[in-house]
């Protein structure tokens, strides 16, 4: 076991988009004094050994026995000075994952925590809980949906002990509701396979794929298309500087694009990643020109904030962004959505995040961080 070993199976895990997206899920590897977490922001796929932050484990474990406050912002400012001050000498210009303290108090050397969609067709379902035992039974622990950070590490050390002791078996992955999944396991060998079965389970079930097959545009729709593009650079600029964006168009993008009704299934988040990289909420407007200004101005005036992706009623989506990387992964995200959608069709249909956790991590200074850094922006 090393760091070479984890270096490898990050890169793996990071390069393929079944697993990541964006700079959804992280990795790490410990010794029995040592935690090495991905660094917050930086990409599984292309990461090196500089990208992951070395631990002090016996800092780490003193965090459970201390005291924070009950506001919950005031509660992770204080949780992550004291993850920040658990770096070894020589990682102060490195942040440590936001999930840090999870995946130090699971028992095995590796941790791959990652986000799938095809995964996240159940965790992300109305039936999610009830498919998982029936699929899974005691190799599986279900985590209901929490804010992610220190609730979410407290929520994920009781649950587990709990398992533990009713069980009398450690789980082989966990499985967080609106979130994605954790394998841990003493070798790479071990967490391939475990997401292997999980995989190979799910799919079995699932009833209908997304079907993102390209469509030719013809001459009226790519001036329409063309045009609306133009329109939402200027209503998105920032100081003057206009915006980039990002058209997509598919036989399932035309599908949810089709009418409000059809887009509704992907109209509410699932995850913190569709929130942080596509926004919680999308922009839909019955058409471009007058229609798409007026909604834009509709969107700001209700949300506050700029969309990040906006659809047009029989044409198609537009990634909106700061650059082309922060464009391009709102309908990188999109698409993820409409893949957890179609998967959740299998268990009971979509389930989502609740209002509480969307405004939590629209305002939570650590996914700002996150996508910062992740899009370049």
């Amino acid at each position: 076991m090393s760091i070479q070993e984890l270096i490898s199976v990050s890169r793996r895990y990071g390069a393929d988009p079944a697993y990541v997206v964006a700079g959804g899920g992280n990795t790490s590897w410990k010794t029995a004094d040592a935690l090495y977490i991905k660094g917050s922001g930086a990409a599984l796929e292309t990461i090196t050994a500089d990208g992951f932050v070395k631990m002090d484990r016996r800092r780490l474990a003193a965090i459970w026995t201390s005291s924070y406050p009950g506001d919950p912002d005031e509660r992770e400012s204080a949780v992550l000075a004291d993850m920040m001050a658990a770096r070894f000498p020589g990682e102060e210009n490195k942040r440590p994952s936001v999930e840090t303290l999870l995946h130090d108090l699971l028992p095995s050397a590796y941790v791959v925590h990652t986000h799938p969609s095809l995964i996240n067709g159940i965790t992300c379902s109305v039936r999610g809980e009830a498919a998982a035992t029936e699929l899974f039974g005691d190799d599986c622990l279900w985590i209901p949906s929490t804010n992610p950070g220190y609730i979410l590490s407290r929520t994920v050390k009781d649950a587990w002990a709990a398992h533990v002791s009713r069980a009398g078996q450690k789980p082989a992955f966990i499985l967080l509701q609106n979130h994605g999944i954790f394998v841990n396991a003493d070798s790479v060998a071990e967490v391939d396979a475990i997401y292997q079965r999980v995989t190979e389970k799910i799919q079995a079930r699932i009833i209908r794929q997304a079907d993102f097959s390209p469509l030719a545009l013809d001459a009226s729709t790519g001036s329409a298309a063309a045009e609306a593009a133009r329109l939402l650079s200027i209503l998105a600029a920032d100081n003057g500087k206009p915006a980039s964006i990002q058209f997509a168009l598919d036989a399932e993008l035309a599908r949810l694009c089709a009418s409000r009704e059809a887009f509704a299934p992907v109209a509410l988040p699932f995850s913190p990643d569709h929130i942080v990289y596509a926004g919680s909420d999308f922009l839909f407007a019955d058409g471009p020109g007058n229609e798409l200004e007026q909604a834009y101005k509709d969107f700001v005036q209700s949300f506050g904030r700029k969309p990040k992706l906006a659809a047009i009623r029989g044409l198609g989506v537009f990634g909106i962004g700061g650059n082309g990387k922060s464009a391009a992964l709102a309908v990188d995200l999109f698409r993820d959505a409409a893949k957890v959608a179609a998967y959740a069709e299998a268990f009971g249909g979509p389930k989502y995040m609740s209002s509480d956790q969307v405004a939590f991590i629209n305002d939570w200074e650590v996914e700002r961080y996150r996508s910062k850094i992740s899009t370049g922006a």
